[in-house]
């Protein structure tokens, strides 16, 4: 499913874009909103015995959070902390609680996110995001660092990171689906530790600048771009931020082709792909988060461009370090 394009307008806009959708959507997206605040409100959170991170944000769809979530597990890492991330499993067919194993899993049954994550470090699913504390606890991780549950309750974060896309940082502002917003702006950032802004901010929300901490993210790839004419395509929350990335590395592109948010590529895809390619006398590639999701059988000759989440380290581990002396070091 493609999200709708009012979505994404920005506010001097926002009446001109289909009034009567969205007049027919304010009352469900009022209900959506309230059920969400009772359901926080009222949650009794499970509080886990070990440090719980929670890497979220305020809107559906990728805001960035998936390449966060690896760095400061490999930051922890490196501070001498066993971490490892927890993710829902979204689309994926198992349940949980599971640790993803790159060998023998693939996206269909976990999702495509925590396979990705697997790659780079320890990576766990689980539906239930207490269940899968317990088992994460008992199997001796450090430190959970959850992909996403920012709207859960069920799990006590005992440090809340917000994520915002500087490129599209609430959308119209509505929540959904009058837009794509799972709760009012302020309502999220009130239970938010600091917020971490990938790119370049436009149209911050008002909620903003009132808000301290505020930690700028870049994204930036690993390696030189492939080169060559190139093919991109990728089914994520902004594809476009993936063409902007290569043509921004010096990349020379063609026919970039934009799938939807978590798109299962079916063979036609991957013929039409192919064959436009070699029309074009291009190399295909995708992103990562893409690649995973591919069939292994179809993956020779599609490259990939992986990229970093870079931020200020200090910053961040001075925000933890109370939480570790008083889970990890008292324990």
């Amino acid at each position: 499913m493609r999200e709708p394009s009012f979505w994404h307008e920005k506010d001097k806009y926002a009446r001109r874009a289909a009034p009567l959708t969205r007049a027919l959507l304010t009352p469900v997206a009022a209900l959506y909103a309230h059920f969400g605040a009772r359901r926080i409100r009222n949650a009794e959170p499970h509080q886990a015995g070990i440090p719980v991170i929670c890497v979220g944000n305020l809107t559906v769809g990728g805001s960035g959070k998936t390449p966060i979530v690896a760095a400061l597990r490999a930051m922890l890492e490196k501070q001498g902390h066993r971490a490892a991330s927890l993710s829902r499993g979204y689309k994926g067919e198992l349940d949980g609680p599971l640790r993803v194993d790159v060998e023998t899993h693939i996206a269909r049954e976990v999702g495509d996110e925590p396979l990705m994550l697997a790659a780079s470090g320890e990576a766990w699913i689980g539906a239930d995001r207490v269940g899968a504390a317990k088992a994460m606890e008992a199997a001796g991780v450090q430190v959970i660092i959850m992909d996403d549950g920012h709207q859960n309750p069920t799990l006590q974060k005992d440090i809340s990171l917000v994520v915002i896309d500087g490129g599209n940082p609430v959308g119209n502002g509505f929540v959904f689906p009058k837009g794509p917003l799972r709760e009012p702006v302020a309502s999220g950032l009130s239970r938010a530790d600091a917020v971490l802004v990938v790119g370049d901010i436009e149209h911050p929300p008002q909620e903003l600048f009132d808000f301290n901490p505020v930690w700028k993210v870049t994204v930036e790839p690993t390696g030189a771009a492939p080169e060559g004419l190139l093919l991109p395509f990728a089914g994520i929350g902004r594809p476009q931020k993936f063409f902007d990335s290569l043509a921004a590395a010096g990349a020379e592109l063609t026919d970039a082709s934009p799938y939807p948010d978590h798109h299962t590529y079916t063979p036609n895809d991957l013929r039409y792909l192919r064959e436009l390619a070699e029309h074009r006398g291009a190399r295909l590639i995708t992103t990562e988060k893409d690649f995973v999701r591919l069939p292994k059988m179809d993956r020779d000759g599609i490259l990939t461009f992986p990229v970093q989440a870079v931020f200020d380290e200090s910053a961040l581990t001075a925000l933890l370090e109370p939480l570790f002396r008083v889970k990890i070091n008292d324990s």
